[in-house]
């Protein structure tokens, strides 16, 4: 059983993708060739609102944003403690100073209030300048909350969609709730490529025009005229040629992972503490993730029954060494600690088969009552 199954989606769709890198090596144009473009515009209409400037990685995605955002020295940028490293890492390598904020404990996204605290006792040394919430496990992060407590502390907003790209509140798609949301398309996410790729959502076609400069070297009127500090951000051609042919999958494939969860929770429910997802949300379910005492233990259960799991993330930022030196906000980590000790996440994919669906749920409910 695989936790993520890519081979069964390429299988769907090998001729389509044996036709689009063919495209591509006979035009040749490897770096920023048509479909690059032709991408972007998919992804625009997908979202349904803005632009869309692709790049390198989801990494290069944040960079690129916070350079759009003139993030530096001095400034302080509020980003959750319970996430991947990319989101603080992308502060500190431009010489800003992420601050840690402690997440939600039922939806693992950002806490409005811990952020309000965090400003409020900031050091008097750092600029409060912007905040990165993100969309953990494929839940939009709760923006309108979020936006509140930027407008009382004048901050900008840039959405980290990495695992949320493909979610929704109402009927807007993750994209449209900041003037910038990045994404991430690791062959693991959601909507992946077969190597590093990532996008950037721009709804101001100002910040597009910036993004697109920085992601060239911060060219200008051509490559050798440049207007700003930038870097080499973009996406290869095959890479986007891979996404256009997956991207026509993609509104399917969020079904079909709704369908997956919905399975899993009406089996585990009451049992261990399965996701929540408030009235009106939808999750792109980048993962299945339940809480469960003696973790280890149902882990070792679960994998000696050849059912992979996968724990996302076992040690908070503000724990690990590398930003071990930046500040914590203020009332602490409680909930990204709590979590950290109890989160397990289960297989998720599209093409995950019934009949293991069941087999998870029954091994995991067997390992937990032994675990009691």
């Amino acid at each position: 059983m695989q936790f993520i199954d890519l081979a069964a989606q390429q299988r769907r769709i090998r001729p389509q993708l044996d036709e689009a890198l063919a495209r591509v090596l006979d035009h040749g144009r490897y770096i920023m060739g048509p479909e690059v473009a032709a991408l972007e515009a998919d992804l625009a209409a997908f979202v349904g609102e803005g632009e869309v400037v692709s790049c390198a990685s989801g990494t290069d995605a944040l960079v690129m944003a916070l350079l759009a955002r003139g993030a530096g020295s001095g400034t302080a940028v509020f980003v959750p403690s319970f996430t991947f490293a990319a989101t603080a890492e992308a502060v500190a390598l431009l010489g800003a100073t992420p601050v840690f904020v402690d997440i939600d404990p039922v939806t693992y996204n950002l806490d409005p209030a811990s952020l309000d605290a965090a400003v409020r006792g900031l050091d008097p040394g750092l600029q409060a300048a912007g905040v990165i919430p993100v969309d953990l496990f494929g839940l939009p992060a709760d923006y309108a909350a979020i936006d509140a407590v930027c407008a009382d502390h004048g901050l900008w907003v840039i959405a980290d969609a990495a695992q949320g790209f493909g979610g929704s509140v109402g009927d807007r798609r993750v994209g449209r709730f900041a003037p910038l949301t990045t994404t991430s398309f690791f062959p693991a996410k959601p909507l992946g490529c077969y190597g590093d790729g990532g996008a950037i959502v721009a709804l101001d076609p100002d910040d597009a025009k910036v993004l697109r400069s920085i992601r060239v070297h911060g060219s200008g009127s051509d490559k050798y005229d440049n207007v700003r500090l930038g870097i080499n951000g973009r996406l290869d051609t095959i890479q986007a040629a891979i996404l256009i042919e997956k991207l026509r999958l993609f509104p399917e494939e969020l079904e079909l992972r709704a369908q997956v969860a919905a399975t899993y929770t009406a089996g585990l429910e009451g049992v261990v503490a399965t996701p929540t997802v408030p009235a009106g949300v939808r999750s792109a379910w980048a993962q299945y993730t339940v809480r469960v005492d003696d973790r280890d233990i149902v882990a070792k259960a679960l994998g000696e029954a050849g059912i992979p799991t996968a724990v996302y993330y076992p040690l908070p930022l503000h724990r690990q060494q590398a930003y071990s030196r930046y500040p914590v906000g203020a009332g602490g980590m409680a909930a990204s600690d709590r979590a950290a000790d109890q989160v397990l996440s289960l297989p998720m994919h599209p093409y995950l088969e019934a009949a293991d669906q069941q087999r998870i749920i029954e091994v995991l409910l067997d390992a937990t009552a032994a675990a009691r």
